[in-house]
């Protein structure tokens, strides 16, 4: 794959995205980058967040220290070394040490795209901020739920549905013309498709959020089945979660049903940009079938997509993709999976 940003953060990339480097590849090369360097720089921020040991306080202002010199309000970069030293990942611990360079990489890009990137990175900074004030502050040992729906919805949107928005801007800005109609629709299902995406992953790592004192469930729901955050935490209590579990993956589905309707008014003839999203997709798909099934409170055997069916997948869309007959008989599958 040719460089995505330039050839000192790179090799960052392609080590911290792990599957969305398939999406990467896939992309038009004329919003690669940026697409790359949002996720580079979302990261970043989300490693900050994420970092275990690290004092709340501490992890807060060294997020907002970030962002703002990210959004070129500060020339203040926050000293992340120590940070850097709790990282389990190596290649996420490079990341941190290599703040500068990936936030100076903005600069590479024109002054749309730039306000673009950091319109959304400021986004998804509060969403990750909002979390660290939710939860971080907690009595050791407690689980934390969520308030409300509202405040799922409003998460969802922050951290993945902000970028739905940005990915169809930028399509609009280098790929192709929609007129108002289209545009409007294109932001909706976008923004539905980031939100897809993000709520699989939360109810995909339910056992690991739990133990880090974290429930993405809103309590009175948890309440209405009788359950409390910490039932989550014995896998026998499965069957008492299905039902409140299944109607959260009747949620994500809707969600993926209008990411199916937003491939769908992509011009047939961007392929790349068809394809990397509708893989996505697909992958979700099969996520949320695992889960209906499987025991997502068993944090001893975790679901996922395996490698060889992701390929599988990857070469269904290959196939699919010149010809619009089959292209549409896939975009219906992947609606009624």
């Amino acid at each position: 794959m040719a460089g995505l940003i330039n050839p000192e953060i790179d090799p960052l990339l392609k080590e911290t995205s792990r599957s969305f480097h398939l999406t990467l590849k896939a992309l038009p090369s004329r919003i690669r980058g940026q697409v790359g360097l949002l996720y580079l720089l979302a990261r970043l921020a989300d490693t900050i967040a994420d970092s275990k040991d690290g004092d709340v306080k501490g992890l807060l202002e060294a997020l907002d220290l970030y962002n703002e010199r990210a959004q070129g309000r500060s020339s203040v970069l926050p000293n992340l070394t120590e940070l850097s030293a709790l990282q389990d990942n190596p290649a996420e611990a490079r990341l941190l040490e290599n703040v500068e360079k990936v936030i100076a990489a903005i600069e590479s890009f024109s002054a749309p795209d730039q306000q673009r990137i950091r319109q959304c990175l400021d986004i998804i900074v509060s969403g990750q901020s909002l979390d660290l004030k939710r939860f971080g502050f907690s009595d050791e040992g407690a689980i934390t739920p969520l308030a409300n729906a509202q405040e799922l919805d409003d998460y969802t949107f922050r951290v993945a549905g902000s970028v739905g928005e940005f990915w169809t801007h930028l399509s609009l800005d280098h790929c192709f013309e929609a007129d108002d109609a289209l545009a409007t629709r294109l932001f909706e299902t976008g923004v539905r498709f980031g939100k897809a995406l993000q709520l699989i992953n939360i109810l995909r790592d339910i056992p690991e959020d739990l133990r880090l004192g974290r429930c993405y469930l809103p309590s009175p729901v948890l309440a209405e089945h009788g359950l409390t955050p910490e039932d989550l935490l014995d896998p026998a209590n499965m069957e008492r979660f299905r039902p409140l579990f299944n109607l959260h993956i009747d949620q994500a589905a809707a969600h993926l049903d209008a990411a199916v309707d937003y491939i769908g008014l992509l011009p047939h003839r961007q392929y790349r940009l068809r394809g990397a999203s509708m893989l996505p997709v697909l992958i979700g798909q099969r996520t949320l079938a695992l889960l209906r099934t499987g025991n997502v409170l068993d944090a001893e055997h975790r679901i996922k997509v395996l490698r060889p069916e992701v390929k599988r997948l990857t070469r269904q869309v290959l196939c699919a993709l010149p010809l619009k007959g089959r292209s549409r008989r896939l975009l219906q599958a992947m609606r009624s999976s």
